[in-house]
């Protein structure tokens, strides 16, 4: 075998090993459902009692449901680019409900939108977290889980290009 056909024949093999991530995506998808189960659950298993619940009680689990569908918003997002980035192009032709985003975000741009989505679900995580204080006591483990939070949020918050939408700086990446 020519060294050249070796060549071809190992880079037409690294080149075909890309499909190895399309199960991945697939499971993805698996678990998106498996999501949207719990996100009936959540809602199915409270509207029952809704009447009965205090405005906090109504809010808190509003936001449960706000941060299960930014989580699947996340998740679809990693599919779709993630798998036009790696894979093989999404052929859906010029179906109407295609996404205007899909096959334009490259990876710094998914890195961006999933960052901006992990902010907004750890924002939520800790308004959740403020609102359910005086509900059961404050352990000494919920009280450094709750300093760690804000230590995080206000550390994301003061970074320079946090308030601007700025393209973060290459240490941050």
């Amino acid at each position: 075998m020519s060294e050249r056909r070796a060549e071809a024949l190992l880079e037409r093999g690294l080149f075909a090993s890309r499909w190895l991530l399309a199960p991945f995506y697939v499971l993805m998808v698996v678990a998106l459902a498996a999501l949207l189960l719990k996100f009936c659950q959540e809602l199915f298993g409270k509207l029952p009692h809704v009447f009965a619940m205090t405005d906090t009680d109504i809010i808190l689990w509003l936001l449960t449901l706000i941060d299960l569908s930014l989580v699947g918003n996340l998740l679809l997002m990693v599919v779709f680019s993630g798998y036009e980035n790696f894979v093989s192009k999404i052929d859906v032709g010029d179906h109407h409900d295609r996404p205007e985003w899909m096959g334009k975000v490259d990876f710094s741009g998914l890195k961006l939108k999933l960052i901006a989505s992990i902010v907004a679900i750890s924002g939520i995580h800790l308004l959740k977290s403020f609102m359910s204080i005086g509900k059961a006591p404050i352990t000494p483990e919920k009280q450094t889980e709750l300093m760690w939070l804000v230590i995080m949020r206000a550390r994301r918050e003061n970074r320079p290009d946090a308030s601007r939408g700025l393209t973060p700086p290459t240490h941050y990446a």
